[in-house]
């Protein structure tokens, strides 16, 4: 099993053998991620020593508020902006509220957004566009549910739970066309292309300009970063509207005291994930190849979702169900032997019912309840991957054996 360069784990749970407790195999990256060091040494003065609140006169307050602005600025410059752009929050969820607070209009999504995305979506008069049976946004779909009236097209990245890129810049097209149009037709209403990226970033490009797009969410607990920390780029002129008000932080757009070490932690996890992008992305997908084939050698009637093309899919995620049984039991028996993995979407998961990413690309129900969400990380190695499938294969013969 490779060693665990990033946080050590103190506790290794309650349901897991005695002879595995050394044994600890982590296969739900895109749940979370454990702090890198590199990260952690950044963050650390900001909890002791520079401890002052940024927005505070005296000098080493305003030591601090230099910092947090240097880290602003770092997180700008490394997705293609200003760090004036950039809207610190509390996590990804957040940033998709104050986005779709923006707007008043019309506002385009596609069914297999996080749930925060579809969640503000229904509070708008809105278009929910199909996905293919991959989880793949058709650009004309979108086309096609543009209205006048539309203020905002939300389309994610990556998706977080089947691994699927969508066709960012052919939808930032549409978008620019639509908006030529409404200037020649006199029509002001403005349109606005938001990502969120939060799963895409270490993996694939974000910078704002390739990607062609208005609005960009990030966050820092899917790129080995702290939890509860993201922001919300906005491209110039774009007029953002408080969700929290009070003291005018985030140029009167967040209001509270600011997490300084969260944003130190941010920037530096950020330009360490991009740092490692191309070779991450290289070894991740020998071993996402490795892992699919190990299972399909394992298990005859395994069933992959998702693209089938390296391009067309996160590097790190492989999303696999098997007909006639249950993952949350699959999910137990793994963790007795010391792997982790998850059932999808942490949200939904979290509740014990079918995603609505598997529901909108046509698994059935019956399929659906058998699926585990494989994702690797840095610290994952082939050893990790073969000793998981064939803990895998051992909990489907218990299973089996057991509804037998």
């Amino acid at each position: 099993m490779g060693t665990w360069p990033y946080c050590i784990f103190a506790d290794r749970g309650q349901n897991m053998d005695t002879a595995q407790e050394e044994r600890l195999v982590y296969l739900d990256h895109a749940a979370a991620t454990p702090i890198a060091r590199e990260v952690l040494d950044a963050m650390t003065p900001f909890f002791c020593e520079s401890f002052y609140n940024p927005s505070s006169p005296y000098a080493p307050a305003r030591a601090v508020r230099a910092r947090l602005e240097d880290a602003r600025g770092r997180l700008g410059h490394t997705i293609g902006s200003r760090g004036g752009n950039v809207t610190l929050t509390a996590g990804a969820t957040e940033a998709n509220n104050l986005a779709f607070a923006a707007v008043d209009g019309h506002v385009v999504t596609d069914a297999i957004e996080h749930e925060s995305v579809l969640a503000c979506a229904a509070l708008h008069d809105a278009t929910v566009v199909g996905v293919d049976a991959v989880g793949c946004v058709d650009p004309g779909a979108v086309r096609d549910a543009l209205r006048p009236t539309t203020e905002l097209v939300s389309i994610e990245l990556a998706n977080g739970e089947v691994g699927t890129l969508q066709p960012i810049r052919q939808i930032a097209q549409i978008v620019a066309d639509e908006r030529m149009r409404r200037l020649e037709s006199g029509n002001q209403r403005p349109l606005l292309f938001h990502t969120d990226a939060s799963q895409a970033a270490g993996s694939v490009s974000i910078n704002v300009s390739t990607l062609g797009v208005d609005l960009m969410t990030l966050s820092a607990a899917k790129i080995y970063g702290p939890k509860q920390v993201g922001l919300l780029w906005h491209a110039d002129g774009i007029a953002l509207r408080p969700l929290v008000r009070g003291g005018g932080q985030e140029a009167n757009i967040r209001s509270g005291t600011e997490n300084v070490a969260g944003a130190v932690g941010f920037a530096t996890a950020l330009e360490l994930a991009e740092g490692l992008r191309a070779s991450e992305a290289r070894r991740l997908r020998g071993l996402s190849a490795l892992l699919r084939k190990e299972i399909s050698r394992h298990i005859d009637d395994a069933v992959f979702s998702g693209p089938t093309r390296d391009k067309g899919r996160l590097p790190g995620l492989v999303h696999v169900s098997v007909p006639g049984t249950d993952a949350r039991r699959l999910v137990i028996g793994l963790e007795r032997r010391g792997v982790l993995v998850g059932t999808g979407s942490a949200c939904a998961a979290s509740r014990m019912r079918i995603s609505h990413v598997l529901r909108a690309i046509g698994l059935d129900d019956a399929l659906a309840q058998g699926s585990l969400r494989l994702t690797m990380g840095r610290s994952t190695t082939e050893e990790d991957v073969c000793y998981a499938v064939e803990c895998l294969e051992e909990c489907l013969r218990e299973q089996r054996k057991f509804s037998a």
